[in-house]
C-alpha cells in the first residue's frame, strides 16, 4: 500500500510551518525549498488545507502561511485526509454500497477493509503535528 505524494507533502508542509511559523507567517517559497517540492504542487496542497480550515494565509510582503489550529488540534489524518480522502477505499465502503455490483462476492471480505481502514485511522489519527513537529 503506498500513500499519495499529495497526502505526504501536505503533511510536510504542515509540519514545516508549525516549526517555522510560531513568529510569523512562512512563505510557501521557503516551504518549497526546505521541502524540495514544486511550488506549484505546494499552491494546490495549501490551498485544499486553507479550504479545510488547517492553514491561513496571510497576505502582503510579510505573507506567507499560518496553522489555522494548534498544532496539538491538528491530525496527521486530518491533513492527510483533507488532501487526498480516505486512505482505504474499497466499494463496499463507500456510500451507496448497496448499488455495488459485486454485492454478494466482495462483500465477503467488507469486514476485513472496514478494519483495516480503521485501523489506519486510529493510528493517523492519534499523532499531532506537534508530535510530528517536535514542539
Amino acid at each position: 500500500m503506498k500513500t499519495s505524494s499529495k497526502a505526504r507533502y501536505a503533511l510536510y508542509l504542515v509540519v514545516d510551518v508549525a516549526i517555522h511559523g510560531q513568529n510569523g507567517p512562512v512563505p510557501l517559497r521557503e516551504v518549497a525549498e526546505r521541502q524540495s517540492i514544486s511550488m506549484k504542487f505546494l499552491e494546490q496542497i495549501a490551498s485544499k488545507l486553507g479550504k479545510a480550515d488547517y492553514l491561513q494565509s496571510v497576505r502582503g510582503a510579510q505573507g506567507g502561511y499560518l496553522l489555522a489550529r494548534p498544532p496539538e488540534a491538528i491530525s496527521a489524518g486530518d491533513i492527510m485526509r483533507a488532501a487526498e480522502g480516505d486512505f482505504i477505499s474499497v466499494s463496499c465502503l463507500e456510500e451507496g454500497a448497496e448499488d455495488c455490483p459485486r454485492q454478494g462476492s466482495c462483500c465477503k471480505t467488507a469486514e476485513f477493509w472496514a478494519g483495516l481502514r480503521g485501523t489506519i485511522d486510529e493510528y493517523l489519527d492519534s499523532v499531532s503535528i506537534a508530535t510530528l513537529a517536535g514542539l
